[in-house]
């Protein structure tokens, strides 16, 4: 439960239709199996005390007997169990004298509440209609067990130890619905949603399942545990595949299918709670909407096994990194085929370096002139060799601009810093911020002259990981006219400039040859010498590794997780590659240096934004250039 997990389940339990006492041995035997493993929600499937595929026995009273005998059985064998459990069963209202399809909620050997289903399907294979009422409006008492418990469809679980954790439950079709009950529960402030289901199995339907749980925990931002019927259920004329489902915020965590037993993951309620914050297009009800029943959970650590990428901007699956990668290659070059029109621009002038971000800049300013059918010449690529330019990018930066057709042009700049130095009186031998920063600037300089010369802009090359970290001189390369790496972060420019290659080896082989090299090339902004013809000047040995850094960004700019959080997922992520200690000198040092550097973002030119964190001051980001990182740093201090 720290830092907002909570450990829940799907379970699917082997069962035999309308034998409610072994269904119930082994129901609770399966919730001692998640009790051990950490579960602290757990879901299990519709009807599953008596079969779902009981048909006509459902009007027998020896059936809803025998399952409010098998509940009684399952509350006393679990009462010790902290966990809440949702479990499906028959229960018959004495007071209207219908049968209602139910989730009973259940912990600690007492039934919470009991929620009806709304929406009952009365076509194709089912026939719900024939035996149940729906629970839609419905608010009554009913007596099981022994107990005197609310059946309402409007029945909410809160969690007095987590007030984030709000449970609400659906039944099965009641998703499938036009306007699922899960909508309201979400609105009043549910944000963890059970699903009973008995879903049968069908050609292409595990998809479209898929695709509903996927899309409801997105749409009404919340965790979504969806428990189906399996083996044992009857095969008279359906299967059931025990399809079994955790989302959250429309990210499948963990699936299972074709078995019995749980599916585990764990869900972040502080994630979902600050997103419905941030939304301001989230709606919620008054309280009175639904009825909360309050809970108590024993509070304790949350083992995570839940996916956590170390590089959440870009996508664990090849097919979805290569669409990505082709999604974000043409927004860029949208934005600035936008701007080449808007302004008349004759040209677009890149100051290419021979290293990545400069590479991936003249590869989406080449799209952008193949969408105005305008010749790739009129991109001026200007080399600007100087004190720390070594051979092996200069020649880099050559033999891009001619593959891709590029207007080159080579300033060496080497002489025009020195008569620059000399007026400054800086030594050269003083290679202080000074010594680098005069390169850099000159270097702007001649690009914004250029374009002067030639009608056109000066296109910015500086990306998103960066900004973050200020990792640029203001008013050089921190400025351009359009800026179209501004939100690209540097993990997911590699993985452009590598598509590319990809893509482009059997049609250009010597472009494809020259990206290669340029991916296997050290991050540098060459400003110091070259020692013995080799880059001197190391990014990542500076400011730390680029993966790190956008791992911090995602979490601590995209979720706002305080750095204890983004310490302990770091933790998880990287636990092979890197320790606690260096961990938390990275992080200490982004923070640092992403307060410091605010000032710089505070004036960024335009850029477009391509994915879900930017930093642009008219855009996403809004931050003072004098706010103070002491609270960031002070919590970070105390875990070393």
């Amino acid at each position: 439960m720290r830092d907002g997990f909570i450990k829940v389940a799907a379970g699917t339990p082997k069962i035999r239709v309308a034998d409610c006492r072994y269904n119930a041995e082994q129901i609770f035997t399966l919730m001692r199996e998640a009790d051990k493993q950490g579960v602290r929600v757990l879901c299990l499937p519709e009807l599953c005390i008596t079969g779902y595929t009981c048909g006509d026995l459902f009007l027998q009273p020896t059936l809803l007997r025998g399952a409010e005998e098998a509940l009684a059985t399952i509350l006393e064998a679990t009462k010790n169990l902290d966990m809440v459990t949702t479990l499906g069963l028959p229960v018959r209202n004495k007071w209207d004298n219908k049968l209602y399809n139910c989730a009973a909620v259940i912990q600690k050997g007492e039934i919470l509440g009991l929620v009806p289903k709304a929406c009952l399907p009365n076509y194709g294979e089912f026939y719900e209609g024939r035996w149940f009422t729906s629970g839609a409006g419905v608010d009554a008492t009913v007596t099981l067990c022994g107990q005197e418990v609310s059946l309402a469809d409007s029945n909410l679980f809160a969690c007095e130890d987590m007030p984030g954790l709000v449970i609400g439950v659906e039944i099965c079709e009641d998703l499938w619905a036009p306007e699922p009950p899960s909508i309201r529960l979400a609105r009043s402030g549910a944000t963890l949603i059970l699903n009973l289901s008995a879903s049968n199995e069908l050609a292409g339907k595990a998809a479209y399942r898929r695709g509903l749980v996927s899309g409801q925990s997105g749409r009404l931002v919340c965790g979504y545990v969806y428990a189906d019927a399996g083996e044992g259920e009857s095969t008279t004329d359906l299967v059931f595949a025990g399809h079994n489902i955790v989302a959250e915020n429309g990210t499948i965590l963990a699936e299972r299918r074709f078995s019995t037993g749980l599916t585990i993951s764990e869900i972040d309620v502080e994630r979902l709670v600050y997103e419905r914050q941030r939304m301001n297009t989230y709606r919620t009800e008054s309280d009175q909407a639904c009825w909360r029943t309050s809970f108590s959970l024993t509070p304790a650590d949350t083992r995570l096994t839940r996916p956590v990428s170390p590089t959440p901007f870009v996508p664990q699956d090849q097919s979805d990194r290569a669409e990505r990668c082709n999604e974000i290659l043409y927004t860029a070059a949208l934005g600035l085929k936008k701007r080449l029109e808007h302004t008349h621009a004759k040209t677009a002038v890149v100051g290419l370096s021979g290293g990545l971000d400069s590479t991936l800049a003249v590869l989406i300013t080449a799209v952008s002139m193949e969408m105005l059918d305008r010749p790739a010449s009129d991109i001026i690529a200007v080399t600007m060799p100087c004190f720390g330019t070594t051979d092996r990018t200069k020649s880099n930066a050559v033999l891009l601009a001619e593959r891709l057709g590029c207007t080159l042009k080579t300033i060496d700049i080497g002489e025009a810093v020195r008569r620059h130095f000399k007026d400054i009186s800086q030594s050269m031998e003083d290679h202080d911020v000074t010594f680098e920063n005069g390169q850099a600037r000159e270097r702007t300089q001649v690009l914004m002259d250029i374009a002067n010369q030639t009608g056109g802009l000066v296109i910015g090359t500086g990306d998103l990981s960066e900004l973050a970290l200020g990792w640029c001189t203001y008013n050089g390369d921190h400025m351009s006219n359009y800026a179209v790496n501004a939100g690209i972060p540097k993990t997911l420019v590699r993985h452009l400039v590598s598509f590319i290659s990809d893509d482009k080896e059997a049609e250009d082989p010597q472009l494809s040859t020259v990206l290669a090299d340029i991916l296997d090339t050290p991050v540098s902004p060459e400003l110091l010498p070259a020692i013995e013809g080799q880059i001197a000047q190391k990014t990542e040995d500076l400011v730390g590794p680029y993966e790190l850094h956008d791992f911090f960004l995602y979490y601590a700019v995209r979720w706002a997780f305080p750095p204890r959080k983004v310490l302990r997922l770091a933790e998880y992520a990287f636990g092979r590659s890197y320790d606690r200690a260096v961990l938390l000198k990275w992080l200490k040092n982004f923070y640092r240096r992403f307060f410091a550097q605010q000032f710089k973002r505070s004036c960024l030119p335009d850029g477009p934004k391509v994915g879900s964190v930017a930093l642009s001051p008219r855009g996403d980001w809004r931050m003072p250039s004098d706010a103070v990182a002491e609270l960031w740093l002070d919590e970070l201090e105390g875990l070393m």
